[in-house]
């Protein structure tokens, strides 16, 4: 065995054991510390930069300060996807780096009326006289009605031979009741499910009391998943290297057991109380967790089943009760999983004779049109600019991370606020989508999203790391002087255009919809925003910077998180199943990578706001 080096990483003060070679963000991984990393360690983004403190790397190659500034090289930055260790050495990981107490949305549309479970407990009572046959005593579970649950011989000899009372737990979610597991005494009031929004960013995980359906508790994680990448494809790459997916499906696993241990903690409770679980996340998400090959997902039209998929708590090493059924949201395509079809059934919208359209975007953006009689469903790599990733100075939405913007149009003055009032470490998604929308306002920018030189703050970049050259404009968001790095946060002409792509590539998705059903943006009556994106953002300046059209007869829903809101949902009532799997067939999915429709309109929308007939006013 090869020797090992260890690793040190300020502040945080973990370290690392690794081979030589080994580059720093494995070494960064290995000491269980999250740090952004967006292209999964590919050398693209230059988010996971750190600085070199002492000891033996090649930390000054040209690969390792490829994209960084002459004041980050002086400063000793490196990036640590380039930069691989050959002694024993030590870093300091800077906040800009660093995830640091992550704003996570949890709210919910919750409180099912129709409570009908799939976990149900029931006391064993002995039957009434004469019920006997051949000398064997009758089995009868209190308040159960159903056909007879299937139940091992070994069940069956205990249950059969107990004089004491005994709690028989039953399962429906395998399609045919079955005996899951058999207590003493009486614990029918103790009965727990947890529904989960396992998403590409974050997982949350909600507690539920399956007596009443009501909630318990809300927790979450981030998805540890995110060093091998922020994207899905990203994703699929690392879980086709060799142990890659046994790698992301453990990562998965201990994102959801890190919400679990926080659940019960709270609440009181065993972990093996908790009886049912049901997941909803996209498809990848789904076949990572699952130890699926996610090949398949990488193929266009490749056929997905729309079933749900349903497996034993102990298969993932989910820690709850080992046999309890983990029931995962059918999907619908590659890229329109559970998640969606959570945000479709949280919505109602499958259940109204109204048009509705429903927008969920995250790293990857689902969109669903229709109502009661149909519906159609585009996803859109809408990639994760607008949950600030992606962009020069940006960064998820955790303390420090400017979360709203304004503009005087008059003096070009800039005010701001911050997550947790601190001072400004980047900005993230909402502060995006407000700066580009006041921006706009103020004349900061054209309507082609480029930067106008000579109006109030904007200035030419700097040069590259060779100190030469000229990278185009950027504008100053907030001096040196007043943020937590002591650098400037700007947005550059670069973060500009993958913001306009990013635009473009939901308006133009909503506008295939609109174009293949005569859909008017005058016939919709209900929109429903869902996750982080439709919670924090402002709706009036998502319309003027042109990311959605002006539906102007529409109402605007808040749903907060559709897919756990989904989950949540079918984890209390057998109906919202079934509902689930019906969205699940009848809805139409068109795959942009290969329909002729969306250059067209995702050309147009590269203009703000966009066509004249998607914003009549």
């Amino acid at each position: 065995m090869a020797d090992l080096i260890r690793v040190l990483f300020h502040p945080m003060e973990k370290d690392a054991l690794v081979t030589g070679r080994t580059t720093v963000l494995e070494a960064i991984r290995s000491a269980g510390i999250q740090v952004e990393s967006i292209c999964g360690g590919k050398g693209e983004c230059n988010k996971c930069r750190v600085i070199h403190v002492l000891g033996d790397c090649d930390a000054g190659s040209p690969e390792s300060l490829k994209g960084l500034t002459p004041e980050e090289i002086s400063r000793h930055y490196c990036r640590a996807c380039q930069t691989h260790v050959l002694g024993p050495c030590e870093f300091i990981i800077p906040v800009e780096s660093r995830i640091d107490s992550p704003k996570i949305l949890l709210t919910y549309v919750g409180g099912s009326r129709d409570l009908s479970l799939s976990v149900t407990k029931h006391l064993l009572v002995t039957a009434p006289a004469g019920y006997e046959s051949s000398g064997q005593r009758s089995l009868k579970l209190a308040d159960y009605t159903g056909p007879r649950p299937h139940m091992t011989r070994e069940q069956h000899d205990l249950m059969a031979g107990s004089t004491e009372p005994m709690t028989v737990t039953i399962t429906r979610s395998t399609g045919y009741p079955e005996v899951m597991k058999i207590e003493p005494g009486d614990t029918t009031g103790r009965n727990y499910g947890l529904a989960v929004d396992l998403g590409t960013t974050t997982v949350v995980g909600l507690l539920v009391n399956l007596l009443t359906g009501e909630a318990c508790g809300e927790a979450s994680a981030l998805n540890r998943q995110i060093t091998y990448g922020e994207e899905l494809l990203t994703r699929i790459a690392a879980a086709k290297r060799p142990g890659g997916r046994a790698q992301l499906q453990l990562a998965a696993t201990e994102s959801i057991n890190a919400v679990i241990s926080q659940l019960v903690s709270a609440a009181g409770i065993q972990q093996d109380e908790i009886n049912d679980v049901c997941v909803a996340g996209n498809t990848v998400m789904h076949y990572l967790l699952l130890g699926y090959e996610p090949g398949i997902l990488e193929i266009a039209n490749a056929d997905i089943p729309r079933t749900p998929s349903v497996v034993k708590a102990r298969t993932l090493g989910l820690r709850v009760h080992k046999e309890a059924c983990v029931w995962c949201l059918p999907d619908v395509s590659r890229f329109i999983g559970g998640d969606a079809v959570g945000d479709t059934v949280a919505s109602g919208m499958y259940a109204s004779h109204e048009l509705s359209l429903v927008v969920d975007l995250g790293t990857n953006g689902e969109v669903i049109l229709g109502n009661a009689e149909w519906m159609a469903s585009v996803s859109c790599a809408s990639g994760p600019a607008f949950e600030g990733a992606g962009i020069s100075s940006g960064l998820r939405a955790m303390k420090g991370a400017i979360d709203h913007v304004t503009i005087d149009p008059d003096t070009g003055n800039v005010s701001w606020t911050t997550i947790g009032n601190e001072p400004p470490k980047g900005i993230c998604g909402s502060g995006i989508i407000d700066a580009a929308a006041a921006m706009v306002g103020a004349g900061i920018l054209d309507f082609t999203g480029k930067l106008v030189d000579g109006r109030p703050g904007v200035r030419q970049r700097a040069g590259n790391e060779t100190g030469t050259g000229d990278d185009g404009l950027e504008f100053v968001l907030v001096g040196k002087g007043q943020t937590a790095t002591g650098r400037d946060i700007v947005i550059t002409r670069d973060d500009m255009a993958y913001l306009m792509d990013s635009k473009a590539a939901v308006c133009g998705s909503i506008g295939v919809l609109l174009n293949k059903y005569r859909v008017r943006v005058g016939d919709v009556r209900h929109v429903y925003l869902a996750g982080a994106f439709g919670a924090y953002a402002d709706t009036a300046k998502i319309v003027k910077f042109g990311i959605i059209p002006d539906f102007f007869q529409a109402t605007f829903h808040q749903i907060g998180n559709g897919s756990l809101s989904g989950a949540a949902a079918v984890l209390v009532s057998r109906m919202k199943r079934q509902d689930a799997q019906n969205v699940a067939r009848k809805m139409v999915y068109i795959d942009l990578l290969v329909d002729a429709d969306f250059i067209e309109e995702y050309a147009s929308a590269l203009y703000i706001p966009g066509r004249p007939e998607y914003f009549p006013r």
